[in-house]
């Protein structure tokens, strides 16, 4: 059964009378799951849905439409799978204790990695799951390996009953399920000998594997279950020696680079970042992979869209590992605009120093960095680290940060967002 929140006004689902609260229990006496098999299974041009009106009443509807015309509802989200395995490097086991909720569930769901890109183990999924991955062709999928040889990967996941998972690929992969896969990498665990037989057992999928992604081991000073070695510039430069060598093969075998190191490994081993061209349509962005050559790229086309700012200060907050690369940013900006950008490098306050990311920023973190810059005309903040709602990991509002500041703050991407002239509040401000 899948719950009805929202009808969207004049669309099919408004003129059949489908009010949220209402229920699809059945798309041509199939019933329905979730989400997935709503999408599915009326893809079609005509089809009869069964469902339950919040009043109880029980309707059946035959539609036709023309030209794939969206229903026009938004569904209640389904239950989130919870991820079974122990991570010793699980961002969730470095949380401390006292945040919301909602931060502290360890989702590990197939149907979010297919829909929203979220990297899953597919250690939770039964048979069922299987067949359906392969009735609705949910492809790519985006699938966190870690390593491919099964003891190493029980001991990396801390989970004894972690099925095989190169068995589990090749069986998606002959179905013509293809993948994104990410390993994270734990210096002494799923290095060296285990890094390279997971990479050939990969690469042995063949086209199956659209890409793969090394991310080096990430800690806070919460992390309690974790007993591995520091992930050090030494490592992190012998790990991209491998990515270069797999690299270099993928190039001259599949004209395509295939395995790719996170921009972290690049920025501790203290190695240049690759430029645009490296990362082709920077399917795992989202997974730190070309996060800043995109920025520098985004910049870069967007400074003949900046006003002037001359004699504006304007502060720019972000994490200890963004801010060796800041300069030479700002320094474009300032050519621009006039304007001066002054980079404040923070600390992380919640997750400890070893935590340099500026998307984890807190609302504290940000109120320690600017409530004395009286100096300042105008503050550009990371917007990585506000949630939909307008929070902080800290559960501090945006709002109320804002507030207590003595300057504006805009929470920015790309710096081009906040300073572009069509209406924008930033410049308005700063003007």
């Amino acid at each position: 059964m899948v719950r009805v929140t929202r009808v969207e006004p004049g669309s099919i689902a408004d003129e059949l009378g489908i009010l949220p609260g209402t229920e699809l229990l059945a798309v041509n006496e199939r019933p329905l799951e979730d989400f997935l098999d709503w999408e599915f299974l009326t893809a079609e041009d005509a089809f009869v849905v069964s469902a339950r009106l919040p009043d109880g009443t029980a309707v059946e509807f035959d539609i036709e439409r023309v030209d794939a015309e969206p229903m026009g509802v938004e569904l209640a989200p389904p239950t989130v799978r919870r991820c079974a395995n122990r991570c010793e490097f699980c961002f969730i086991e470095g949380l401390p204790k006292g945040l919301r909720k909602g931060l502290y569930i360890r989702d590990d769901d197939y149907r979010l990695s297919f829909a929203y890109g979220n990297f899953a183990t597919l250690s939770n999924v039964k048979e069922r799951d299987i067949a359906r991955m392969l009735e609705y062709r949910l492809s790519p999928l985006y699938v966190s390996v870690h390593a491919t040889p099964w003891e190493a990967r029980k001991v990396l996941l801390n989970n004894p009953r972690v099925p095989n998972i190169i068995e589990q690929l090749t069986r998606l992969a002959e179905g013509g399920i293809q993948f994104h896969c990410q390993m994270v990498i734990v210096p002494g665990l799923n290095d060296g000998d285990v890094l390279e037989q997971s990479l050939t057992d990969l690469w042995d999928l063949g086209d199956a594997v659209l890409s793969v992604a090394l991310v080096p081991v990430g800690v806070t000073q919460f992390s309690h279950l974790y007993t591995g070695k520091p992930m050090d510039a030494a490592n992190a430069g012998a790990l991209l020696n491998v990515v270069h060598q797999w690299e270099a093969r993928a190039i001259d075998e599949r004209d395509d680079r295939w395995v790719f190191g996170s921009d972290e490994l690049y920025l501790l081993a203290g190695q240049e970042l690759p430029d645009v061209e490296h990362y082709g349509e920077f399917s795992q962005i989202e997974n730190g992979v070309g996060a800043v050559t995109a920025l520098r790229a985004r910049v870069r086309d967007g400074l003949a869209q900046l006003p002037r700012l001359d004699g504006r200060r304007i502060g720019v907050v972000t994490g200890t590992s963004m801010a060796p690369l800041m300069p030479d940013l700002l320094g474009q900006l300032r050519a621009a605009t006039g304007a001066e950008f002054v980079l404040l490098p923070t600390e992380n306050s919640l997750f400890g120093p070893t935590t340099t990311t500026a998307g984890l920023l807190v609302g504290a973190d940000i109120r320690r960095a600017l409530a004395d810059r009286h100096d300042l005309d105008l503050a550009l903040i990371p917007a990585e680290c506000i949630n939909d709602d307008g929070l902080f990991l800290d559960e501090e509002s945006f709002v109320s940060v804002r507030e207590s500041l003595p300057m504006p703050v805009y929470p920015s991407y790309d710096f081009i967002d906040a300073l572009v002239p069509e209406g924008d509040a930033a410049v308005r401000s700063a003007a």
